[in-house]
């Protein structure tokens, strides 16, 4: 059976760009139109899929998003498995690769409940923040439960946290393929995205951390409930069209990423390769 190449690793891997950027353009979107009283709502990629679902060959467009999906899921495990980044081993690079590694569980789960939607299978309108909070009460059962989940949503926050000082330092183009003129407006819009998406995970992480002080998985709430806290803040439309702007110009910079990000796809082939040549040594 054929393996996977260098070059099928790389269109794998802009297909998934491209489609979570797609989603996050239109969650952002939705969300946008919802704090200019435009319609829309507040809601989650899930949500963006079903939305999608509903639409003109809705099963077909919602499939090709599965497809892509599965590509991004499968570049992130082979990125941070591999080290395609170069990361490295140091406690920086093995944080950077093992939130690789769960950004494509994330996204392999996205793409299951895309890809059921898109056969027929996942009919059934979402129920919300109900997945979460189900995983969230069946850690909270196991032995130090409520400490894993706090560490959990600790992880969250951090991650909140290195999304800021990312589009603060502005190191979001660095792996894109772009001249200086185009790096001007691709670098703000890139600062906005991940600015945004900070800030979601600390509302997020903080949901989390609340349910496990209260060791109450009713307390868990995803991206739409992020949505909805900064709505019932004073100024709250303003806040939540700024961060739901802000997740639209992350799906635009997912779109950038899927056509100039640098990819630097490992061939497998090789890498199988050289990991038998090992272990016929060893015997």
């Amino acid at each position: 059976m054929k393996r996977l190449g260098r070059n099928t690793i790389e269109r794998l891997a802009r297909m998934g760009f491209g489609a979570r950027g797609i989603v996050y353009c239109i969650v952002g979107g939705l969300a946008l139109l919802a704090a200019l009283g435009r319609g829309g709502s507040t809601g989650d990629s899930e949500s963006a899929i079903r939305w999608v679902f509903l639409g003109p060959f809705g099963a077909i467009l919602v499939g090709l998003i599965a497809l892509g999906l599965f590509g991004f899921a499968t570049w992130r495990l082979v990125e941070s498995i591999t080290d395609a980044d170069r990361n490295g081993t140091s406690a920086k690079g093995l944080v950077i690769r093992a939130a690789s590694f769960g950004s494509g569980i994330v996204a392999a789960g996205l793409g299951i409940t895309a890809a059921s939607l898109a056969l027929g299978l996942g009919r059934r309108a979402s129920g919300g923040d109900g997945g979460l909070q189900d995983w969230t009460a069946w850690l909270l059962d196991k032995p130090f439960g409520p400490w894993l989940v706090g560490l959990v949503g600790l992880g969250i926050v951090g991650g909140g946290i290195a999304f800021l000082v990312k589009a603060a330092k502005g190191k979001v183009t660095e792996r894109l393929s772009l001249d200086e003129a185009h790096c001007r407006w691709v670098k703000p819009l890139g600062q906005f995205g991940y600015a945004a998406r900070g800030i979601a995970f600390l509302i997020i992480g903080g949901f989390v951390v609340v349910a496990a002080w209260y060791q109450a998985s009713s307390e868990v709430k995803g991206l739409a409930g992020a949505f909805s806290a900064l709505r019932a803040q004073p100024y709250g439309s303003l806040l939540l069209g700024i961060v739901a702007a802000g997740h639209l110009a992350f799906g635009v910079f997912g779109l950038i990423q899927a056509r100039y990000r640098r990819i630097d796809a490992p061939d497998l082939d090789e890498t199988d390769d050289a990991v038998m040549r090992a272990v016929r040594s060893l015997n």
